[in-house]
């Protein structure tokens, strides 16, 4: 069978177009089956060498993403004998920086698979998703993080990996506090004030330190009906709402010592999740990674939505990882055929698993929504999130410089010398600042 070629019982009558820069076409016929007109060579004709670099999700040599990337390029190698996939792969603390120096030293990869994408679509650097992606892949991926990869309403960056946040609760320190888990802030407060009587360090662990004080930030601006932008993109961080939520969280929850030893601002996201961990928490905003952290510590957790001042918060907080493809070396149709292979739902579920992240695509989501694998079932309340999930506005090449302005600065804002509505002013001028100089 041509390796291009593959059969679909269920789509009669479908059409797919796939764009590329070099006018391959795709069809899906009459009969569901699927092929690269002008012949099987297709990406194959010739010997080419794509070069992907790629984040580490891995916690250890065991699970680390090469051998993820390693087994699935040897797959895709042995039905494209013309194409070479290489991939090098580095921890989240230098994967950006490396993809930076090679670009800038004019040796961009093919593919690369990192935490952000519009400074490279800003600089004309980047193939659009649609002549990357089959048409059906485009479909595939699902839409609200599709739309949060576009740079001047053009999608450059297409999602890889994604995840959402929910509130995880101790089941242990609640069951003898007598509480249930709170629906409102209100409800949160009076929980966190039943376990700080009964001895627990961390009421509620509120990490505003600048490892990832961002992601706290933005999941609480949401809780209080706001977020980072409005819904042209404008930049509020001092709207009332935020300034509300902010000084609600420094009277009532840090100004009355709920949240711990630590001062927020001091307080890092690891440290957080560690303690949770050693089941020193009664509450906190946690992504998927904590189940397995504090699983294996024997912790009984549950998790349920971010409360909001009145009931559920308005949205959580989604956040994606990107791939793209840049130009340099013109390998359009060899990178998208590549990632049609990287996007189909058996590797998107294999990666989601293998990780305990969410599929960014809709039939993987679907699938480990009907799953009843005890992973896939642990992490339904992230996905149950995901759909009304809102992401950082990665889009806006000034969000870098302003993401760095909140790690550093927002834990001044709920100490007790600090003034919400002050701190969030001086970050709102940073944050207009730096959007009156971004092309996009």
């Amino acid at each position: 069978m041509c390796p291009h070629i593959e059969r679909s019982d269920s789509r009669v009558g479908a059409l797919s177009v796939r764009r590329r820069t070099t006018g391959t076409i795709a069809v899906v016929s009459a009969l569901g089956m699927t092929a690269v007109l002008g012949g099987c060579g297709g990406s194959g004709s010739s010997d080419v060498t794509l070069r992907l670099v790629a984040a580490d999700y891995g916690d250890s040599s065991a699970n680390g993403s090469q051998k993820y990337w390693d087994t699935l390029a040897e797959e895709y190698e042995s039905k494209h004998p013309g194409v070479k996939v290489e991939v090098s792969v580095y921890s989240w603390n230098d994967v950006d920086r490396k993809v930076k120096e090679m670009v800038d030293a004019g040796h961009a990869p093919d593919m690369a698979q990192i935490g952000a994408y519009a400074d490279y679509a800003a600089a004309g650097k980047l193939y659009p998703a649609s002549e990357l992606l089959s048409i059906r892949t485009q479909a595939d991926v699902l839409s609200q993080l599709s739309d949060a990869g576009e740079w001047k309403h053009t999608q450059y960056g297409i999602p890889f990996a994604a995840s959402t946040r929910v509130l995880f609760y101790n089941k242990t320190l609640f069951a003898k506090a007598g509480i249930t888990p709170p629906t409102t802030w209100d409800q949160l407060a009076a929980d966190a004030k039943a376990l700080e009587g009964r001895g627990v360090k961390y009421p509620y662990a509120l990490p505003l330190g600048p490892e990832e004080a961002q992601a706290e930030t933005m999941q609480w601006l949401l809780s209080g009906g706001s977020g980072y932008t409005d819904d042209v993109g404008t930049y509020t961080l001092d709207s009332a709402q935020n300034v509300e939520t902010f000084t609600w969280l420094k009277d009532e929850l840090v100004g009355k010592g709920l949240t711990g030893p630590v001062a927020p601002g001091k307080l890092n996201r690891a440290d957080a999740f560690a303690a949770f961990a050693d089941g020193q928490v009664g509450m906190l905003n946690g992504h998927p990674t904590l189940i397995q952290q504090a699983g294996k510590k024997g912790v009984k957790f549950g998790m349920v939505p971010m409360p909001g001042p009145t009931g559920k918060a308005r949205a959580s907080m989604g956040v994606a990882d990107w791939m793209m493809g840049f130009r340099q070396n013109g390998h359009a149709e060899q990178i998208g055929d590549f990632l049609d292979f990287v996007y189909a739902r058996k590797n998107v579920l294999d990666f989601s698993r293998r990780y305990g992240l969410l599929p960014v695509t809709s039939s993987a989501s679907n699938a480990m929504a009907a799953s009843d694998k005890p992973a896939d079932k642990a992490l339904r309340p992230f996905l149950e999130q995901l759909a009304t999930s809102e992401l950082y506005p990665v889009g806006k090449t000034s969000w870098a410089s302003v993401s760095a302005a909140v790690k550093q600065n927002i834990g001044q804002a709920v100490a007790a010398n600090g003034s919400p509505s002050g701190v969030l002013s001086r970050l709102q001028s940073t944050a207009t600042a730096a959007d009156s100089s971004d092309v996009g």
